[in-house]
């Protein structure tokens, strides 16, 4: 057992994760980035690289929600009253 662990479950009081289930936690973050979801799972990929990745990926998504929030603003500004009206009611379904 690493140094680590057994220094954090001398904390009393609190769960603790396994270093086990931080494995299983890290190949499943792993399988939902499209960056690293096609490698084999014989490729080792470190937990140091998924979590900058799964970083990257969620700045990315971000950065597209607010681009798409962003056009459909322009879209909304740029139709009719009905045809907005028709598309917020669409959104909020």
């Amino acid at each position: 057992m690493s140094g680590r662990i057994s220094r954090s479950r001398q904390v009393s009081g609190t769960s603790r994760i396994s270093e086990e289930q931080i494995n299983d936690l890290i190949i499943k973050l792993q399988q939902l980035l499209p960056e690293l979801r096609d490698s084999r799972r014989s490729d080792k990929v470190s937990a140091a690289r998924v979590l900058q990745e799964t970083c990257n990926y969620i700045r990315n998504l971000h950065r597209e929600v607010d681009d798409l929030s962003e056009r459909l603003s322009e879209l909304l500004a740029n139709t009719d009253t009905a045809q907005a009206a028709l598309i917020r009611s669409l959104l909020t379904l």
